[in-house]
């Protein structure tokens, strides 16, 4: 017998974050993989996504897949190198925006005294917490979990979990902003730089032009091409400069390469689904 409750399954657009756990899983078992997340099997086996999934019904559909598959990847392995950027440069307290199955809390080396604030809805939040008790995990670092839209006032409830903003942060918004409207990046992006100390750093993903369109055409209701709504600026270096951050835009394309990963999926798809960002708060 145990006391565990039942645990709620995944469904709408948190339901893309234990997809997100398969692919890292599967990275993670590679014998070069640039990450290793020891939890990530957990959580999509917890979520029905492991061992596997139907495949695909068409040759272009599993193209989409495979490139996004790859975009996680690599999206991974650059905040993973972001993160620990600002460590290096002395950051303490990291925002994981939307954290969905981010098991970094656990899988990284952290520095004595950080502190990751982990932000997303309950319904995530209790499932991600019902595999980590599962699992026994213990996070590397202090880790304080937000059960809060961020349609809400996730500042304060941030702030009330103990976020300090006059010292610098880290924050990841990562495969977050492609499911929110215009508007509501807007809102995030000015309520992020109005909680950021001088010499914060951020880290973004964001949907390629032109990406809605490609993919959401021949998208199943109810997954995550269906779910997108919004892609990157056309200059999303001066977009970020008008939010008050010195940014460099990168594409997964030139990441790829840099790891020695290139892209093996056809010319249409080397950028896809988006561009990899960090920035530093001026």
């Amino acid at each position: 017998m145990t006391d565990e409750p039942e645990r709620v399954q995944p469904s709408g657009v948190w339901a893309t974050a234990v997809g997100v756990a398969r692919v890292r899983a599967r990275e993670s078992e590679r014998e070069d993989a640039l990450f290793r997340d020891p939890l990530a099997r957990a959580f999509a086996a917890a979520g029905g996504l492991w061992p596997s999934s139907p495949p695909p019904d068409d040759e272009a559909a599993r193209r989409r897949r495979l490139a996004v598959s790859f975009s996680v990847v690599i999206r991974t392995k650059f905040l993973d190198d972001l993160l620990r950027e600002a460590s290096a440069s002395g950051i303490r307290q990291v925002v994981l925006l939307g954290a969905g199955m981010d098991s970094r809390a656990f899988r990284m080396a952290w520095p004595h005294a950080t502190r990751l604030f982990e932000v997303d809805t309950p319904a995530p939040l209790e499932f991600k917490e019902s595999v980590l008790r599962q699992e026994q995990a213990v996070a590397r670092c202090e880790r304080i979990t937000v059960a809060v839209d961020l349609r809400e006032d996730w500042p304060g409830a941030l702030a009330a979990a103990g976020h300090d903003p006059t010292i610098p942060t880290a924050w990841i918004a990562e495969g977050l902003l492609i499911y929110l409207p215009e508007e509501a990046v807007e809102l995030l992006l000015a309520r992020i730089g109005e909680q950021s100390a001088p010499g914060s750093r951020m880290g973004l993903t964001l949907g390629s032009r032109g990406v809605i369109a490609r993919y959401a055409a021949g998208a199943v209701p109810g997954s995550a091409a269906s779910m997108w709504l919004s892609e990157m600026p056309d200059d999303p270096v001066g977009w970020l400069a008008g939010h008050g951050w010195q940014a460099d835009s990168h594409t997964l394309h030139e990441r790829a390469a840099a790891y020695g990963r290139p892209i093996s999926t056809p010319p249409q798809y080397e950028d896809e689904p988006g561009g990899l960002i960090s920035a530093v708060r001026r």
